[in-house]
């Protein structure tokens, strides 16, 4: 059974009354928050914002480049699990309509930001065109909860739903490394990053494994995951960390190497399933662990990311929700509906073609990663401001897709 209340109120509510304590913030006193934000915590630092020639640590760098690692390694372990696994739920004729339909939910949205900041507000095309990933997120927790509420725990459409918000992750990650570089590309440091993963796997993986080849006590893999546990995985992924500063892009994604490396499980139950608790493999162990300081982490990251003021709605703003909120939609349609019958992949037993537009809805949710995304697509000022707001305002498509579904007739089914 899923959990998803569970997940929401971990990883979510500090992140809302973050989002939320920084919008009063803000507005209430901007200059004040903006200092808050920007407050410096060690000038001529090794990492750090690069200011007249030197690096300065922020506490926006530190939760945003730093902390947020923390946030994506969670992200890239379930997409693994998913990818890698025989049960994997990104694997097989099963993920590929989901797969389809969230390429849909991408082309939708930027179809829609691109075109409408070209055709309806010409003038500011260029200072808006970088923000075209925005509106392609797809926040995974509200969008699940707000999917359980409009079809019920037990309609196909929520298996449907989560299968598309994973493989939006997934893009994501991809987004964020190749099109928002954070300085100037230096691709030789992946050579750092690729160094310390491969290194942490043979040595604390793959030779202990090869060393108790034939016996079942396994005593050499039991020592490495009882006594190193993930220190090893750690300094690796320090070391990747500082490669992918190093080589311009952004080092928040500098843990995805090192995650594939842990000892994993040959099952998953899913990011929402009270049953993942009790895995005992190091991957699991590490995301268990990482549990707590990832939801003060979201908090700090609402907090820093969320304060705009109101007067700052612009053209950005309709983007991004255009992009979301008709984007997703449409995208998630065409493309879901020509997987399923031109292509003859399918739709789960019990899921109308109908279904796919509440879905659509349902994902326009976009909230964090979009936050993230405004954060490095624009630098600080009215444009990225709007955008942020845009996101913010992406919480909308909650009650879109409850009136949606009501309209659609969709049946709830809760077990």
């Amino acid at each position: 059974m899923y959990r998803v209340w569970n997940f929401v109120t971990n990883y979510s509510l500090l992140l809302i009354a973050g989002a939320i304590i920084a919008l009063i913030w803000a507005n209430i006193d901007a200059e004040s928050y903006h200092h808050f934000v920007e407050f410096v915590i060690w000038d001529h630092a090794p990492i750090g914002h690069l200011h007249d020639g030197h690096r300065t640590l922020t506490l926006h760098y530190l939760v945003n480049d730093v902390l947020m690692a923390f946030f994506f390694a969670i992200a890239a372990k379930e997409v693994w699990e998913a990818v890698i696994l025989e049960n994997g739920s990104l694997r097989g004729r099963k993920a590929a309509t989901p797969l389809v339909a969230t390429l849909g939910g991408m082309i939708g949205p930027i179809s829609v930001y691109l075109g409408m900041a070209y055709l309806v507000w010409p003038d500011t095309y260029a200072a808006v065109a970088n923000g075209w990933a925005i509106p392609t997120a797809t926040d995974i927790a509200f969008s699940y909860l707000i999917g359980r509420m409009v079809f019920g725990a037990g309609h196909p459409a929520v298996r449907f739903l989560l299968l598309l918000a994973i493989a939006d992750d997934a893009a994501g990650l991809i987004i964020l490394a190749i099109f928002y570089p954070t300085g100037e590309l230096a691709p030789e440091w992946l050579l750092l990053s690729l160094a310390a993963a491969v290194t942490v796997f043979v040595l604390c993986n793959w030779l202990p494994r090869r060393r108790d080849a034939g016996n079942q006590d396994r005593p050499h893999s039991t020592w490495m995951a009882s006594t190193l546990s993930v220190w090893p995985y750690l300094l690796a992924g320090a070391v990747s960390w500082y490669g992918f500063q190093q080589a311009g892009i952004h080092p928040a994604l500098g843990l995805l190497p090192i995650v594939p490396t842990l000892p994993h499980a040959d099952r998953a139950f899913g990011i929402f399933s009270e049953a993942e608790q009790y895995l005992s493999d190091l991957l699991n162990k590490a995301e268990h662990m990482l549990k707590h300081p990832v939801e003060v982490i979201l908090f700090f990251f609402g907090l820093l990311n969320a304060g705009v003021e109101f007067n700052a709605i612009g053209d950005a703003t309709w983007l991004v929700l255009a992009g979301l909120i008709i984007g997703k939609p449409i995208g998630i349609f065409i493309f879901g509906w020509v997987a399923a019958y031109p292509m003859k992949l399918g739709l789960p037993k019990g899921m109308r073609s109908i279904d796919l537009v509440v879905i659509g809805c349902v994902a326009a949710i976009g909230f964090t990663v979009s936050l993230f995304v405004a954060s490095v697509a624009f630098p600080g000022g009215p444009v990225q401001d709007a955008a942020k707001m845009g996101a913010l305002f992406s919480f909308g498509a909650a009650a879109i897709s409850i009136v949606v579904g009501l309209l659609t007739r969709v049946e709830k089914q809760n077990a």
